[in-house]
């Protein structure tokens, strides 16, 4: 049995969920959320409140979804209350992020040009200083994606470590050629 998908979703006080055959949708302070569960797996709401995700069988299929929806549905619970964020710095002589407004930012990242990222719906962005930003948002997968593309603009190169990274990472360095 998955030990995580059979683990009971609590639902803090504030958040109201629906369950509609298949569609699960989550209302909470910072907005609502909504998914459709894969077709063998069950969710139901057990005795003392708290919802539950089962499977019918041990299939290989229904086993790999089990803990899949379990965590989906505990990510949107989490969403609606907390939110989820993801910090990033810039690291590179003369690289910048300028505050356009919460859902625009403008990058000079050693283009002959500068770079405009537009929020997509539901994604906010802070900017802390000219080399710290932070995305912000309710559905965990949307903010890692955005994350995610905007570190794709110029990734960390592995000579001088100039790039867009997430706060903390960790850069594998290389040897530059050897002169004579």
């Amino acid at each position: 049995m998955s030990r995580i998908g059979r683990l009971p979703i609590a639902i803090p006080a504030g958040v109201e969920v629906n369950l509609d055959g298949q569609t699960v949708s989550v209302k909470g302070p910072k907005g609502s959320l909504q998914h459709t569960v894969a077709e063998p797996i069950r969710v139901a709401r057990n005795d003392s409140g708290e919802l539950e995700v089962s499977r019918p069988d041990d299939e290989r299929e229904s086993r790999s979804l089990h803990g899949l929806t379990r965590t989906l549905v505990a990510n949107m619970v989490t969403g609606v209350t907390d939110g989820y964020e993801k910090k990033l710095e810039i690291v590179g002589v003369g690289y910048r992020v300028i505050f356009k407004g919460p859902e625009q930012l403008e990058f000079n990242l050693g283009f002959s040009h500068p770079v405009v990222v537009n929020a997509p719906a539901g994604i906010t962005f802070s900017v802390e200083s000219n080399t710290r930003f932070t995305v912000y948002g309710i559905d965990k997968q949307a903010v890692g994606e955005v994350a995610a593309n905007i570190r794709k603009i110029r990734k960390p190169e592995p000579y001088k470590g100039k790039g867009v990274r997430y706060a903390g990472e960790r850069v594998r360095r290389k040897v530059g050629k050897a002169g004579k």
